[in-house]
């Protein structure tokens, strides 16, 4: 199932600007003026799509109010032909790292092509039919988040078939601040697909800008790329996400913990996957016995959960007391290795760690007992020159 944080109000739904009739729906702060998605802006991306074949690329996230984007362009007569879905499908029920297989939509009768199993990037053949594509998917704003991988591609294959490609911009639940080792080049994967830093403080509109204006696509190619921005955003404002983006990240406080906790993947520490808390808890069965304890089991989003149906000694981070996160936590994994030692802390293959650090040099320096501080400091002149490009192509204050 899945877990829905708050439920939207009805809106206006016309070729026009679709407003939300009560602001607070959207769980939105920082101005009196409500705001605005991407998705709801008709009025700048409605006339681009008339009388055109078109291809949406989305998941269970692509809402307008209570109906799904395919729906309402389907109810406003526009040209369907197919939805390509990312990481967890189209419904947003598939387990992490799960293959997803091609499916055909019931309701709709449109077949749904995943971009996430047997290939990840639209073929020539399957958008032969399409004249324009349309890419509408909520990001969490962190490097090894898979939906920022599927855009690169989406967008490679409209830049080699000559198709134009809308975004449909979404607030960034963690873009208030910048952090992290940027990725090298050793170390490039589908979880790491850009130089840049884990936490990159960027909508996925401003990302897609990025990747085009950069020339990160083969070739130096650029995709013909128009980005529908939000109504009345800016990077500081709080946004808690209306629906989850992904099966195990449930609440508010797992968007927020993510960046951080999720480098525990690569370890053999579990982060509270098959429970009914992940990523708000971390633990390990050979940690010290603590008043707090949790058993990860078989369930939806975790077919086979670390440390399955083994009690695990850990902390609940919600007893912290912590109210925002402001920068990549790491003290969390040093003192994992305190605990655990260095032949257990990190799984047989150490790459996958890496690749989620998006370079070697984080592991070793926790290996090597080096204090978070000069960790953090070895960051500082990469971050910098990343800001200096990040600030090119930002589209809010």
């Amino acid at each position: 199932m899945i877990f829905f944080f708050i439920t939207f109000l009805s809106v206006q739904v016309s070729a026009n600007e679709v407003v939300p009739r009560d602001s607070n729906s959207f769980r939105f702060w920082g101005r009196k003026k409500p705001l605005v998605l991407g998705i709801a802006r008709m009025d700048l991306y409605f006339d681009s799509l008339v009388g055109k074949r078109i291809a949406i690329v989305s998941n269970q996230t692509s809402m307008i109010g209570n109906t799904h984007l395919v729906d309402t362009l389907f109810t406003l007569g526009v040209k369907i032909q197919k939805v390509f879905s990312p990481e967890h499908g189209f419904r947003g029920n598939a387990d992490n790292g799960e293959k997803v297989h091609n499916e055909h939509d019931v309701k709709t009768g449109l077949d749904v092509i995943s971009l996430y199993g047997h290939n990840r990037k639209p073929t020539k053949e399957q958008l032969a039919d399409v004249d324009v594509v349309l890419f509408d998917i909520q990001d969490v704003g962190v490097r090894f988040y898979t939906y920022i991988s599927t855009l690169h591609y989406v967008m490679e294959a409209c830049a080699e078939n000559k198709i134009p490609l809308i975004v449909l911009d979404r607030p960034n639940p963690n873009a208030h601040y910048i952090d992290g080792p940027i990725r090298d080049d050793h170390h490039k994967s589908f979880i790491g697909m850009h130089p840049v830093p884990i936490v990159y403080g960027m909508t996925i509109g401003e990302y897609a800008k990025m990747i085009n204006n950069e020339y990160w696509l083969p070739d130096s190619l650029t995709c013909n790329l128009f980005v529908v921005p939000c109504k009345n955003y800016t990077h500081a404002s709080k946004y808690i996400l209306p629906i989850p983006p992904s099966p195990n990240l449930r609440s508010e406080f797992a968007v927020s913990l993510y960046p951080s906790l999720c480098l525990f993947e690569g370890t053999t520490v579990s982060v509270g996957r098959g429970t009914d808390t992940p990523f708000e808890v971390f633990g390990h069965p050979m940690f010290p016995t603590s008043d707090f304890q949790f058993t990860p089991t078989s369930g939806f989003g975790s077919k086979r959960p670390v440390n399955e149906n083994k009690v695990c000694n850990g902390y609940d981070l919600k007893c912290l007391g912590i109210i925002e996160i402001n920068k990549l936590n790491i003290d969390w994994i040093i003192q994992a290795k305190t605990l655990l030692g260095d032949s257990i802390i990190f799984i047989d293959q150490p790459s996958f760690f890496d690749r989620l650090a998006g370079t070697s040099t984080l592991r070793q320096q926790i290996l090597n007992n080096v204090p978070e501080e000069e960790i953090r400091k070895s960051w500082e002149t990469d971050l910098d020159r990343f800001k200096a490009v990040r600030k090119k192509y930002l589209l809010y204050d």
